[in-house]
């Protein structure tokens, strides 16, 4: 990557307003991956069966390592477009623009899949909607665009719905889980399912590869660094606290749901992961799982569909916030047209990127009408191929940036750390992101065997968007293979001063005067 007097190229009206808190910056982070048990439980529960909780569990342990970078990355360079511009300043524009592609398709899908999943949390409640498939679909539309309407409006109004609601739910779920584990649960029935129910290898994959859906979406909370207030302070409080809660939440329901038999139809004993898992209730298993709660489940089936589908709703919700923030940030870089990066006069949100990509999850959604029974299997088979592609590049940026940029101070660091010298740099390997770029790169590979449509249309959306990125770089005269020379260290102090990271500011000094750079 080159540096040059050059600074970034911005365009009037592009900047966005710090206004998000720590609990807010929570809030945005939980907003996506705490809905995300809602959507995985069901999917993943068909396909891993006795193994659920094993599937959760590599998942999560790759959870853990990509919050830990994600954190890492984001404290030390805390601007709008996450991952995207991690790799884009670590390893380039072309790898940068893949890694935002990426994370745009995973995002659109977002928006479409936890849509789907908000109107099927209400048809718990009102089962007609489960056999009137066109009134469900619209109803999934009317849902994407109120919240295109409200991210349009502005952050502050729409992260006040993520904090009621995520508060709401972290109450609910902790709920659910001791009344079940104490009223239900039998060690003994866990050891029986895992063993007389153990999946395929291909099942066990397929099911690994949809658990990485539960923890996808922390970088929510890095998309919204360049509105944090002390970004430095807040996001590592905020992410290592959201990666304890929903890992244990995660663990917890892939047992809970395997640990448990119910009165099946001729008052046989059923495994409850079959009715969990079944294709009737995958779009609301969480809620079927309360139900049977004894004493306490006529109650929560009126409650629970009500705050998962609140909450699924505030994932899609995140989703738009994401989509349009790294496309902020791939405009702001030149990677996409200035256009994606134009704010709104008065709201400082940039309005006509999140149209244009509530546009495309509405397409999505389209796609996963016409595909009928299989609309979920759809819609997830592209979720884990952008998230598996991307949080792969982000390892990959995260270990060179130790490397190329070690001037940068960073107030949090991932741990187990061996000190090497690579092409004459001195840096911090952290042997975690290591583990975590293999665990993650696996998932991948799990991804492409096992999803049939994710191993066609996810790289389909790559090419496409290599081809765009292809015209408009020659349309602007910008390299195709190399980079736009960028004054980074310029940058890097102007998002310090505007972050009011004085204390970060003046240590970055220092290590530019201590490296002969200053």
């Amino acid at each position: 990557m080159k540096a040059s007097s050059a600074a970034t190229t911005a365009v009037h009206g592009s900047d966005l307003r710090r206004g998000v808190t720590m609990w807010g910056s929570y809030s945005w982070g939980y907003a996506d991956v705490g809905a995300d048990i809602y959507v995985a439980l069901g999917l993943v529960v068909a396909s891993a069966a006795g193994a659920t909780n094993i599937a959760f569990g590599f998942a999560g342990i790759v959870y853990v390592c990509i919050g830990l970078a994600y954190t890492e990355l984001a404290a030390a360079y805390p601007v709008a477009g996450g991952g995207q511009f991690f790799v884009t300043r670590a390893l380039g524009d072309l790898v940068g623009f893949v890694a935002g592609w990426a994370v745009i398709l995973d995002f659109t899908i977002d928006i479409a899949l936890f849509a789907w999943f908000t109107i099927g949390y209400v048809s718990f409640l009102i089962p007609w909607l489960a056999i009137h498939h066109f009134v469900y679909f619209l109803c999934v539309l009317a849902v994407t665009a109120a919240l295109t309407a409200l991210n349009v409006k502005g952050v502050q109004q729409s992260s006040r719905l993520n904090e009621v609601v995520a508060a709401i739910d972290v109450c609910t779920e902790t709920i659910i889980l001791i009344s079940a584990f104490v009223l239900m649960w039998n060690p003994t029935v866990l050891v029986h399912t895992m063993s007389a129910h153990w999946p395929t290898t291909s099942n066990l994959l397929l099911g690994i590869s949809l658990a990485i859906i539960s923890f996808v979406g922390l970088e929510s909370i890095s998309h919204a660094a360049e509105e944090t207030q002390r970004p430095s302070t807040v996001l590592p409080r905020t992410s290592v606290a959201l990666i304890l809660t929903i890992l244990i939440f995660a663990l917890s329901y892939s047992n809970l749901v395997l640990g448990i038999t119910v009165s099946g139809p001729h008052g046989s004993a059923t495994p409850l992961y079959q009715i969990v898992g079944s294709p009737d209730n995958a779009d609301k298993a969480i809620a079927v799982l309360a139900s049977y709660i004894p004493s306490i489940g006529k109650f929560l089936a009126l409650y629970v569909p009500i705050i998962g589908d609140f909450l699924v709703l505030i994932s899609s919700n995140s989703g738009i916030f994401g989509a349009s923030r790294i496309a902020y940030s791939m405009g702001k870089f030149q990677l996409l047209p200035a256009w994606f990066q134009v704010t709104h006069k008065k709201t400082r949100t940039p309005a006509m990127t999140i149209v244009a990509f509530s546009g495309v999850a509405l397409v999505e959604l389209i796609a996963a009408y016409l595909q009928g029974q299989g609309a979920l299997n759809f819609l997830a088979d592209l979720y884990a191929f952008g998230a598996a592609l991307s949080y792969t590049l982000v390892f990959i940026a995260l270990i060179t940036l130790r490397f190329t940029d070690a001037a940068v101070p960073r107030k949090f660091r991932m741990p187990w750390n061996v000190t090497l010298t690579i092409k004459g740099r001195r840096g911090d390997l952290s042997l975690l992101s290591v583990m975590g770029l293999l665990g993650i790169f696996a998932i991948l590979l799990f991804t492409l065997y096992t999803h049939p449509i994710g191993r066609i249309v996810g790289p389909l959306w790559v090419i496409s968007g290599l081809i765009f990125y292809g015209l408009y770089r020659r349309k602007s005269k910008s390299p195709l293979f190399g980079s736009i020379d960028r004054d980074w260290v310029r940058l890097h102090k102007a998002t310090l001063t505007d972050a009011g990271e004085l204390e970060m500011l003046d240590e970055y000094q220092d290590n530019l005067k201590r490296d002969g750079r200053g």
